[in-house]
C-alpha cells in the first residue's frame, strides 16, 4: 500500500459547542452530510465567490473538525475564520508538528471510529485513499506517485492547479465532488456560486489532459488552434490537469483543430465522477 508524507500540509483544528454551526454558515462544505471517518473538500470564499482558502475537512469527534490545509496558508486561514467567530463558543488552533500523510490502494476504508485516519472522498470511483494525521503511514512512496494519482482522478489543489483568489468552486469541480453544498443555507460567496450553478455559466472547468509526448511545466498555456483557452496545472509525465474554457475546447474538437500545450498535442477527458461533458453548454450536467 503506497503512502507518502505531505510535508506541505498541516491541520487547523476547530473545537467547541458552536464549531459546527459557525463553519456551516461560513464554508462551502455541507457539514450535515459529513460522516465520521471521511474527509471532503471545502473552501472559504471571497464575497465575490472565488476560493480564498481550500482544505479537506473531517470530524475529530465531540463536535470538533480538522481542516487539512496548505502549511503556508494555515495561519492566514485561522485569522480569517476567527473574524467570523464573534461570540461563538469555539476556538481555532494550529497544533505543533502535525504530520499529514496519505495512503492508497487499501482493500478496506478507514475505520469510521478512527479519528486519526479518514477516507478522502475526492476519489469516489476508487482507489480507497486514506489521509492520516499525527504520524506518517507505513509504506513510503515518492511524492510524484501522489501527484500522478491526483491527475489520474481529476483532483485539483491550490498552488499546484490554481491560484487562491482566482478560481470559482465550479472551475475546480467542487460542485461535482462534494466541495460545495448546493442545497445548504447561506455561506460566504453563496449567492455567486448558486447563480453560476443555476444559470449554467461555468465555462472554465478542470479537465484531465494527455500529451502525445511529455508535457511542458505547470503553468504552460493551453491553446486551441493557436487561441489561449487555459493553463496547465499539475503535470505527471504525459498526463496533467488543466483548467480550460471548455466551450472553446469543444469548438476546437468539433472542428478537428489542434489543442496543444507548448508544442505537445493534447487529448482531453473529464474525471469519471463528473456529471458534465466538454461539449455540454456551460459545463453543466450532461452526457459524459
Amino acid at each position: 500500500m503506497p503512502s507518502v508524507e505531505l510535508s506541505d500540509r498541516t491541520v487547523l483544528l476547530a473545537a467547541g459547542p458552536d464549531a459546527e454551526s459557525l463553519l456551516q454558515n461560513v464554508i462551502t462544505t455541507d457539514l450535515a452530510s459529513l460522516a465520521e471517518g471521511e474527509a471532503k473538500p471545502g473552501a472559504l470564499l471571497t464575497p465575490q465567490g472565488k476560493i480564498l482558502f481550500d482544505f479537506v475537512i473531517s470530524r475529530t469527534g465531540a463536535g470538533g473538525f480538522r481542516l487539512d490545509c496548505r502549511r503556508d496558508t494555515a495561519e492566514d486561514l485561522a485569522k480569517r475564520l476567527t473574524l467570523y467567530k464573534l461570540r461563538a463558543k469555539m476556538e481555532f488552533s494550529l497544533p505543533d508538528e502535525q504530520v499529514v500523510s496519505v495512503s492508497w490502494e487499501s482493500d478496506s476504508p478507514a475505520s469510521q471510529s478512527a479519528s486519526s485516519s479518514v477516507l478522502d472522498r475526492r476519489f469516489p470511483e476508487g482507489p480507497n485513499v486514506v489521509r492520516h494525521y499525527g504520524s506518517a503511514a507505513a509504506g513510503g512512496a515518492d511524492l510524484s506517485s501522489w501527484h500522478h494519482l491526483r491527475v489520474e482522478h481529476g483532483v485539483a489543489e491550490s498552488g499546484s492547479d490554481y491560484a487562491l483568489g482566482e478560481a470559482f468552486p465550479h472551475e475546480v469541480l467542487f460542485d461535482q465532488n462534494g466541495g460545495v453544498g448546493l442545497k445548504k443555507g447561506c455561506y460566504v460567496g453563496q449567492e455567486v456560486v448558486s447563480r453560476m450553478h443555476h444559470r449554467g455559466t461555468a465555462r472554465r472547468r478542470l479537465v484531465i489532459v494527455r500529451g502525445e509526448g511529455a508535457l511542458p511545466a505547470s503553468g504552460a498555456e493551453v491553446t486551441a488552434n493557436g487561441r489561449p483557452i487555459g493553463t496547465l496545472g499539475t503535470v505527471a509525465g504525459e498526463d496533467g490537469l488543466a483548467i480550460l474554457r471548455i466551450d472553446r475546447a469543444a469548438e476546437a474538437m468539433e472542428a478537428a483543430a489542434p489543442i496543444t500545450a507548448g508544442e505537445v498535442a493534447l487529448s482531453l477527458r473529464v474525471p469519471a465522477y463528473a456529471g458534465f461533458s466538454i461539449s455540454a453548454p456551460g459545463g453543466q450536467a450532461g452526457t459524459t
